[in-house]
Formats: C-alpha cells, structure tokens, sequence
C-alpha cells in the first residue's frame, strides 16, 4: 500500500513538473527578471517605473524588478555573470565592456539623444566651447569626458591641448556652483537642471551640438547569455520598455507620478524640470545602424573605444525591434 502512495505520488509531481517551463515556471505566469539602473532614479527612468506601475511589463510576461546600482555595483559583470537580467548602460561604456571581452548586446534605446554636456559659468567670459582654451574643466576621470571636452572645443574652433582638465569626480554641481572650475563635463538633463535651479549662472553645451553624431546616451543591455538562453524574455523586455517610453513621451506627468509614488525621497520639482528638458529625447525608436555607425566611428576617433573599430552588427539586437 505505500508503495502505491509512494507511485502515485511520482506521477502525480511528474504531471506538475511537466506543466512548467524548463526553468519551472508555470504557464502563463510573469518571469521574474532584474533591471539595474545606471544612477539613482531620475526622470530619465521614468519609464521604467510609469510601465511597472500600468502593468505593461506584467502583461508582456515580465514580472520586473528595478534594482538601483550601490556604490560597488559593476553592471557589466552583474549582466556577465547572470545577477541580473538587463541594465542601464552609458552608450559609450557599453562598447567599452564589449572591447574587454564582455560578450553585451544593447536592445533598446531609453533616450535618443546624447546627454553628455560641457557646462560653463556664464561670468567666465566664455561663449562657447572654443573659449576653454585657457580655462579649468572639471572632469570625472572617466576617459569619455576627455572626448566629450576634445569634441566640443575642436569643434568650436579651440584647442583642446589648451584646455586645463582637473579631476573633480562627479561633483560638477558643487563644484560650478562654488567657482572652484570655470566649467565641467555633466550631462544636461541632470547636474545643468540642478545647477539652473539653483541660480547658478551656466551656459549649457550639448554635445550633440558641437562635434558629436546624434546618438542614444543610454542602452538597455543584455548578455549575450541571456539573449540565447531566454529570447522570449528579452523580446517581452523590449516590448514592454518601448510601451512604457511610449507613455513617459506622451504622458510626462503621468511617468512623473510613478517615478515619485516608487521614489518619494525625490524632489518634485527637480524633477520635473528634468523631464521638462528631455521632452521628446524619450520617445522611443528602434537602434539603427545609420546612428550608430557614425557613433562607433566618433567614439573610436576620440579614443573612447579602441581600434579595430567596434562591430554594431555584434553589439545591438537590430533583428528584436518592434
């Protein structure tokens, strides 16, 4: 007799474990999966948190968690190593991971535009990015603010060995706003919001105004890993994001609620300033090899990427746009 309880009750988890999926999973129920942010959360993510609040990434089969980054996080490692499932990436450090032998693809672009930015005190006499010649430029020490401050004052006509660079980390508020630099490298949509709240008096320049090829700043970004492993997820990710993009466009204020009800250590007003100047830069459109060839070729150019020049066709998921 207990062997045939014993029988049944195989079959009976047999039965159950055929009715998942190879990782467990029943039918029909979300796939639990992590996004790492690139920072903090800001308006730039508001996506994120308007499609998780709408259900878009729940309905698209996706039960998402969005994880911020500490202070030791190193995304493309957490990808790499299957800690999580996508991140935010920085364009430019996307490339970067993918030169050192980390097998990333992008799938998605958050913002079309690039956000780097050299921001100047508007009581130094400078104008424009050629007027650095002479000047201090706070940088992070990171090699892509070298190219951003090449870019900008080479195309405005200066001479960037003239320029005089000071590593001030990512203090580029304090910074500007203690006279301690006469400019710094920043991204617009963020430090040149908070450095105009605070009367500050800047001049912003965008660097897809002075050199640079228009690209999207930042990625969604898988492992080639989970890519292989997982398509359906990664193709429900990219769905669900462009839906949500789709809302945080048309309806700011709307992704700006989620973003604050997820977040509400955030102050509104900054906030809101901060999706005021991204405005259409979060509509979302599919990676395109038109724009990002001329970025791979500007990066490598301004030695943010090494050469042989970087294989697009390798790095992005053009085949899994909607």
């Amino acid at each position: 007799m207990r062997r045939a309880v014993a029988l049944l009750a195989a079959v009976a988890l047999l039965a159950g474990l055929a009715g998942c999926g190879d990782d467990g999973a029943e039918p029909g129920v979300p796939k639990g999966a992590t996004v790492l942010l690139d920072f903090i959360p800001n308006a730039v993510h508001s996506g994120l948190y308007a499609g998780q609040a709408e259900g878009f990434y729940e309905d698209a089969g996706v039960d998402l968690k969005i994880q911020q980054p500490g202070e030791s996080s190193d995304a493309p490692k957490l990808l790499a190593a299957g800690k999580v499932e996508f991140a935010i990436l920085d364009i430019q450090d996307l490339g970067i991971a993918r030169q050192q032998g980390v097998d990333l693809v992008g799938i998605a672009a958050i913002v079309q535009q690039p956000l780097g930015s050299v921001i100047a005190r508007s009581d130094r006499g400078i104008a424009g990015p050629g007027d650095l010649e002479g000047k201090t430029v706070g940088v992070t020490g990171r090699p892509s603010d070298e190219a951003v401050v090449d870019s900008e004052v080479s195309a405005d006509g200066g001479d960037p060995d003239k320029v005089k660079r000071v590593t001030i980390g990512f203090n580029a508020v304090s910074s500007l706003a203690a006279g301690k630099v006469d400019a710094a490298t920043a991204f617009w949509n963020a430090e040149g919001v908070a450095l105009q709240q605070q009367g500050v008096p800047v001049r912003i320049f965008k660097l897809g105004e002075f050199g640079a090829p228009t690209f999207p700043e930042l990625i969604l970004t898988t492992s080639r890993k989970t890519l292989e492993k997982d398509p359906e997820l990664v193709e429900a990710m990219i769905e669900a994001t462009e839906e949500s993009y789709e809302l945080a466009a048309t309806e700011p204020d709307q992704a700006l609620d989620a973003l604050l009800a997820a977040s509400p250590e955030l102050d509104r007003a900054e906030q809101q300033a901060q999706m005021d100047a991204l405005g259409s830069a979060l509509k979302p459109a599919p990676l395109s090899t038109a724009v990002l060839g001329p970025w791979a070729e500007w990066a490598t150019e301004l030695g943010i990427l090494e050469r042989p020049e970087l294989d697009i066709d390798e790095a992005f998921a053009f085949d899994l746009q909607q």
